[in-house]
């Protein structure tokens, strides 16, 4: 195939231009407000004290206050339920547990489809074994 020196000159320029194109394009900084983690268990068990290691890390880390909020009940259905229905911005996570799969195939009826709904956003589900 014979490349035309035309052609050839615009994309070597393409090319020595996309570095600089994509440090002027950014993303908007993440998070701007404070962010909450709902756990579907009592306070002081070990998923409330993992998640508050966990929002005391992300905390440090991205600078801004990570609330952790206990709804305990149904089996961590009410506290999924939650975050099903909380906008999906990436403010509010889900602490999720062995007992949400559980649930998903136990319950019949349940207002929400955890595969499919809760996790719609890439920061919406916190998964304690796959933190460091």
């Amino acid at each position: 195939m014979k490349l035309p020196r035309r052609n050839f000159l615009h994309l070597a320029a393409g090319a020595a231009a996309l570095p600089v194109v994509s440090r002027i394009a950014r993303a908007q900084t993440y998070p701007t407000r404070p962010v909450r983690i709902i756990i579907g268990f009592a306070a002081g068990g070990p998923a409330d004290i993992v998640a508050r290691l966990i929002a005391q890390w992300l905390s440090e880390r991205l600078g801004q206050p990570f609330v952790i909020e206990n709804r305990p009940g149904a089996g961590t259905n009410i506290a999924t339920e939650a975050v099903v229905n909380a906008p999906a911005d990436g403010y509010t996570l889900l602490l999720v547990h062995a007992a949400n799969a559980i649930n998903a195939t136990l319950y019949d009826k349940l207002n929400f489809n955890l595969s499919a709904t809760s996790c719609r956003s890439p920061a919406s589900c916190v998964h304690p074994l796959s933190w460091r």
